[in-house]
């Protein structure tokens, strides 16, 4: 049936109708969609082609070259070398176990590196290099690159890494670097981020610790093209770091060598300090350690036999170690009893061999005692009844001051690890710590340099140049920075009287150079180095009043922790002070005995600059120096020349 004709034209108007909505939302569509691709590629155009770049383009840190340390003569004692490693990507290999066993045919592979290679390779993302082969020599890296077809994702590569020419010799000065720990990036506020690159290493102690950002140097950058998986494509530029500051130390390393083989076979340290400008010329403890086992890192067998051992050469004794300093303290009580105007030189004590105060009985080293004697005589001769005396007199404040005046209870400003304060003991200072009243006898001990007082090597050897100066000299290790000289340890006059210093002097002088003097064994017998000094001897046990009454026990009867700590400090030479030195040997007995000898050796290279004349020395001793000259120089098998001369 045929479709009236207005409904025809009704439904034409309404489809009509339709169309024109429909491309009217399909041309709003269309308009709104190029408003949208104007405002994102015209409009937005900066900000998404940055953002682009960003997702193509990386920044990767360049680590510096670590500044170099050398001795006050440029002698290298701490450099950077090419160091040859092998690596291997976990993607490019394809069956790393087959890789590796192919790589073993040609190098000899510590297994333990391997088997951290391969716990570190699960870890990391497949197209990380893994180091698997570390300071490889030469020929092992040449025979890796002519096989390098054969070796699917094996790469040789060549960076730098730190030796200590010197090795053991410089090891508690120098410290060592390792690489960084997530405790290094705990203690550092707001790190630097070229710490985060695997492997970097810093320094751990000495002056690599504590010279660490001078020496570390700034980091490079290179722009590189990485693909959406992070994978390198291309390098794009390179801007190459700021090599770290080369640091000067004021150390001789000749001197410093002899010295610590000197030491050999004790728990010693040793102080060598230019009475002028403070310079530390040498600076030894043993024994010591190899700084070179630390780089890369030690084997488990190799700390445990460092940490196992009862002589800890760990242990940067010269400046980590406190000790009663004993007799050599005796200078400090009497510039103390001097600069108060309490005694006079010529003056008198008898010493029946104690001293009773305060109801109690303190002995002399000489149970006979030493009769009548003088400041010089008592000082000679280390008699312990004068320093009694004097203690009553005094009082510990006066005393505890004078000892600050002279650098020790003083933390010294030098660029090595854990410096100790020491102790200078004072009547508050013990209400505070042990809650305890200050008694008489307190003073009395501290008067000779035992009971709460105590000293590092290097504070003894600061107290001995200020005596030798007159002046308030303080150390100093690191010499220049990058060729820049660095400040001196001159310094004023500690505003002493003359006189006093001179009567202390002469009192040192005395004590090695006279017959009855405790150090005569020990003397140098040509006039123009003569030397000027101080035994020490610090009980490091109490003794009983029944022991007294039996006879007090030979430190060569006892185990050796309970022997007394032997000192000795000196200056020379006597008549033009050029440097003070100090010696302590844990648990070696008496200072004359074995200190004392060690330091005249130390005093007479220091001064000679090379093996002095044998005419320098007493001739009872030329035989042995002959022959430790003559080990030193390796002219004959090494021996224990560190034998004790007797006094």
């Amino acid at each position: 049936m045929k479709r009236p004709r207005i409904d025809i034209e009704a439904n034409h108007r309404l489809l009509t109708r339709r169309a024109a909505i429909l491309g009217g939302v399909q041309l709003a569509f269309i308009g709104a969609l190029g408003a949208r691709m104007q405002f994102l590629q015209v409009d937005q155009a900066d900000q998404f082609r940055l953002l682009a770049e960003e997702n193509r383009i990386n920044i990767r840190l360049i680590p510096p070259a670590r500044g170099e340390i050398f001795d006050r003569n440029g002698v290298a004692l701490a450099r950077n070398v090419p160091s040859y490693r092998i690596v291997i990507v976990r993607e490019d290999a394809g069956d790393v176990e087959a890789a590796v066993e192919a790589l073993s045919q040609l190098v000899t592979l510590d297994p333990d590196e391997v088997t951290r290679a391969m716990a570190e390779m699960k870890r990391s993302a497949p197209f990380l290099p893994i180091t698997i082969a570390d300071e490889v020599s030469w020929e092992d890296l040449s025979r890796v690159s002519v096989n390098a077809p054969a070796l699917p994702g094996v790469t040789p590569e060549v960076g730098l890494s730190r030796v200590y020419p010197l090795g053991s010799d410089y090891a508690h000065v120098m410290g060592y670097v390792g690489p960084v720990s997530d405790y290094d990036l705990e203690r550092i506020e707001d790190p630097d981020q070229v710490l985060r690159i695997p492997r970097f290493q810093i320094g751990k102690v000495g002056v690599e610790a504590k010279v660490e950002e001078d020496l570390r140097g700034k980091a490079g950058a290179r722009r590189v093209e990485v693909n959406a998986a992070g994978r390198v494509m291309r390098e794009l530029d390179r801007r190459e770091g700021t090599p770290g500051s080369d640091l000067q130390l004021t150390i001789d390393s000749k001197l410093q060598s002899y010295v610590q083989a000197r030491l050999s076979g004790e728990s010693a340290s040793a102080i060598v300090m230019d009475v002028d400008n403070g310079d530390l010329l040498s600076i030894c403890s043993a024994p010591t350690y190899d700084p070179n086992l630390f780089v890369r890192g030690i084997s488990s067998r190799d700390y445990k036999a460092l940490t196992e051992n009862k002589y800890r050469p760990l242990a940067s004794k010269t400046v980590q170690g406190t000790y009663p300093p004993g007799s050599t303290f005796k200078m400090i009580t009497a510039m103390a009893a001097l600069e108060e105007g309490l005694i006079g030189p010529d003056e008198t004590v008898y010493c029946p061999g104690h001293l009773e105060v305060a109801g109690r009985r303190f002995h002399c080293w000489k149970r006979a005692g030493h009769g009548w004697v003088d400041l010089q005589n008592s000082l000679k001769q280390s008699c312990d009844v004068y320093y009694y005396d004097l203690a009553v007199k005094v009082g510990i404040e006066k005393i505890s001051a004078m000892a600050r005046r002279f650098g020790l209870g003083e933390r010294h400003d030098i660029p090595m690890s854990a410096v100790a304060q020491g102790l200078t003991p004072t009547m508050d200072w013990k209400q505070r710590v042990h809650g305890q009243s200050w008694v008489v006898g307190d003073t009395v001990n501290a008067s000779i340099g035992q009971g709460f007082m105590l000293a590092s090597p290097l504070q003894l050897a600061v107290m001995t140049a200020r005596l030798a100066s007159g002046t308030a000299v303080t150390p100093r290790l690191i010499k220049t920075i990058d060729g820049i000289e660095q400040p001196s340890g001159a310094g004023e006059s500690l505003g002493m009287n003359e006189n006093n210093l001179r009567k202390m002097r002469r009192a040192m002088y005395d004590t090695v150079n006279d017959r009855r003097g405790t150090a005569y064994g020990s003397r140098i017998i040509e006039d123009a180095v003569r030397m000027a000094g101080k035994t020490g001897t610090s009980q490091v046990r109490n003794i009983t009043a029944a022991e007294r009454a039996r006879g007090v026990t030979r430190n060569e009867d006892l185990p050796w922790e309970r022997r007394d700590h032997a000192l000795f400090v000196n200056f020379a030479p006597y008549d033009d002070p050029k440097i003070a030195v100090a010696v302590i040997v844990e648990h070696g007995g008496g200072g004359s005995k074995a200190a004392a000898p060690i330091a005249r050796d130390i005093t007479l290279q220091a001064l000679y600059g090379e093996d002095p004349p044998l005419e320098a020395y007493p001739t009872k001793d030329r035989d042995r120096i002959k022959q430790q000259q003559q080990v030193l120089r390796g002219i004959q098998p090494v021996a224990n020349f560190a034998g004790r001369d007797q006094a």
